[in-house]
């Protein structure tokens, strides 16, 4: 069965002066659709996201503000709140529809609102960053993009979150076996809950800002995540052992609510956009300067790596494959999609 949220018209569609003037007088704080305008005409938007201070999501959403008040000569501005200071991934997607928030970074999350994005929660889908730019313009744009749109989501960039490992204080995960018990902290999407059970763990779904503290005081043994994440959260100075698995790598997605976006002007919708996807490359680059940068510091600072078998996992959770193609609409054929574009 597939499962679809809303599609609501969201919040009532108005010219932006008329909507700013309600605003203004009824409630000050709120942000609506092209943002407060200041006396001088200029525009701030809200991004919000889950990372932490230091980690991709938050470097990538600094440089786009930076970028967008550069590029519009100051009449666009961005305002960045980390670290779920808005919400976490299901909050903020929820006020991205309400139009409350402008622009948010969704990464797991997103297969648990539109079943289709479940794709990249199959593990080892993407080899690459190079294939995931030709699942991109494969995939995501004709089959996926459209599908979150008639949702109330506008997706505008594809950007990352990052190649996903687990950490835990058990012991070392070299194959599925070793995971057999082990209390495992997931994000909250459908299809990685599917995956570990399959693996053998006991999978929890937990929203990020919640995870320390669970691994500090052991109501979960352990946790995966991109090593962006890993460090900026500082998870590895409550767990033992990081076990390179690289079982899942997760996009995010640059989305604006379809409903606020239609509402912002011209100007702006064209700044957004274009920097949005121009963005990329620079993501992409510093995403694998922090893997060295952040796997070596952690080494450093005393917790245990491994390699692990890769062929195995993949192997042992292949009823998650199956079970995406046969309930999923289309999603053999997404699958199908996807491996065609793998340099193999």
């Amino acid at each position: 069965m597939k499962r679809r949220v809303s599609r609501g018209r969201g919040a009532a569609s108005r010219p932006c002066a008329a909507a700013l003037r309600v605003v203004a007088i009824a409630l000050a704080t709120t942000v609506v659709s092209c943002g407060p305008a200041a006396d001088d005409g200029s525009i701030e938007l809200k991004l919000g996201h889950v990372g932490a201070p230091g980690s991709l999501f938050d470097l990538a959403a600094v440089e786009f503000a930076r970028r967008v008040e550069e590029r519009s000569g100051g009449s666009v501005t961005v305002a960045t709140f980390g670290s779920s200071q808005l919400g976490g991934d299901e909050t903020l997607l929820q006020k991205i529809k309400l139009g409350t928030v402008d622009i948010a970074l969704p990464s797991t999350v997103m297969s648990s609102m539109i079943d289709e994005f479940g794709l990249f929660e199959m593990p080892y889908i993407v080899d690459d960053r190079e294939h995931m730019k030709r699942i991109e313009e494969a995939v995501v744009w004709p089959d996926l993009v459209p599908i979150a749109e008639a949702d109330g989501y506008r997706i505008l960039a594809v950007w990352e979150n990052g190649f996903r490992h687990i950490t835990n204080n058990e012991r070392p995960i070299a194959s599925p076996a070793d995971l057999e018990g082990i209390k495992l902290r997931t994000p909250r999407g459908v299809w990685r809950v599917k995956l570990f059970q399959a693996l053998g763990a006991n999978p929890t779904p937990m929203a990020y800002s919640e995870v320390f503290m669970a691994l500090q005081t052991g109501v979960m043994d352990g946790q995966e995540n991109p090593f962006a994440q890993i460090h900026s959260g500082r998870l590895h100075e409550v767990q033992k052992y990081l076990s390179l698995t690289a079982h899942v790598y997760t996009p995010a997605f640059f989305v604006v609510g379809v409903n606020r976006w239609d509402r912002m002007p011209a100007e702006v919708q064209t700044v957004v956009a274009e920097t949005a996807r121009e963005m990329q490359d620079y993501v992409y680059e510093t995403a694998v300067r922090l893997e060295e940068e952040y796997l070596a510091d952690m080494q450093a600072a005393g917790i245990v790596v491994n390699e692990a078998d890769h062929d195995a996992f993949l192997a042992a959770s292949q009823s998650v494959y199956d079970e995406f193609a046969a309930t999923v609409d289309g999603g053999d054929a997404l699958i199908s999609k996807a491996r065609a574009t793998a340099d193999r």
